[in-house]
């Protein structure tokens, strides 16, 4: 992923806190950066993301936007985990209309080969940013019963009319290596989403359930392999004013060695 171009498509991911997901941010920029995607890294911040990972985010060349929160009617309190309240927040992203197309990608996942086709893929596989349709989906919230996983049920009943799967390669969920593993073909797999619980690279310790297997040893050393391949991390473009500005320094610094005969210019062969 090079310098952000000015485009109508965008990845996006969503932050807050300011606890380590962070890293999470930070291996997905280095991961798409990989893969040469072609489209920006967004990121939708709340307003407790400190300043320190804001800047390390955008040194990693992330489009940082902070949204308000969206916080659930009071029917919608029962989650099957406490921290899914903040989750609501992620519906701000219909806000980002100057974008035509988003793929929204969890901060605990890593991209191991480019979707960008993806983009090309027809409505009902993803939705346009939508002024209109992120009012609705306030409006629907309203008046939704309470789901154990908050805003992730909650969406997939909004769109249940068109909503189109894609294939597993493109967003593996751990649990699926030994509750499916007939399904998964791991080295077909261009998506992992580091969702089971002690998965996390960067908090990773094998002690949970499950994480002692060879192939989560190998998927979160995969992913620690990106983070830590600092050939990924993004450089930013040298200006060109600022290039004949370094040569021009480099030359002043020779003027003294050739006025006392120490250096000599040769004379380039005339091109013509």
């Amino acid at each position: 992923m090079g310098p952000s171009p000015v485009t109508n498509r965008a990845y996006v991911t969503f932050l807050a806190g300011n606890g380590d997901y962070v890293k999470g941010v930070v291996g997905l920029a280095k991961g798409l950066r990989k893969v040469k995607s072609a489209y920006p890294l967004v990121v939708a911040v709340l307003p407790d993301v400190p300043a320190e990972h804001r800047r390390i985010m955008e040194s990693q060349d992330c489009i940082v936007r902070e949204i308000e929160p969206v916080y659930p009617p009071d029917n919608q309190t029962q989650f099957a985990m406490a921290y899914y309240v903040i989750n609501y927040s992620k519906l701000r992203i219909w806000e980002f209309v100057e974008y035509k197309k988003m793929i929204y990608l969890d901060s605990d996942i890593q991209v191991y080969d480019n979707i960008d086709h993806l983009f090309d893929l027809p409505d009902g596989y993803f939705y346009a940013p939508s002024l209109h349709i992120y009012e609705d989906l306030l409006k629907t919230l309203q008046i939704t019963p309470s789901t154990p996983f908050a805003e992730q049920d909650f969406l997939n009943m909004y769109f249940k009319n068109i909503y189109r799967p894609i294939p597993l390669v493109y967003n593996l969920v751990l649990a699926m290596l030994w509750r499916h593993p007939e399904n998964v073909e791991l080295d077909k797999v261009k998506v992992v989403h580091y969702g089971a619980a002690g998965s996390k690279p960067w908090r990773y310790t094998g002690k949970e359930e499950n994480m002692q297997r060879e192939d989560i040893k190998l998927l979160v050393k995969k992913w620690w392999d990106i983070y830590n391949d600092e050939s990924l991390d993004y450089k930013k473009p040298v200006a060109v004013n600022q290039v004949i500005a370094a040569n021009a320094g480099a030359v002043n610094q020779l003027q003294p060695l050739i006025a006392a005969g120490a250096v000599k210019y040769v004379t380039a062969p005339s091109a013509a």
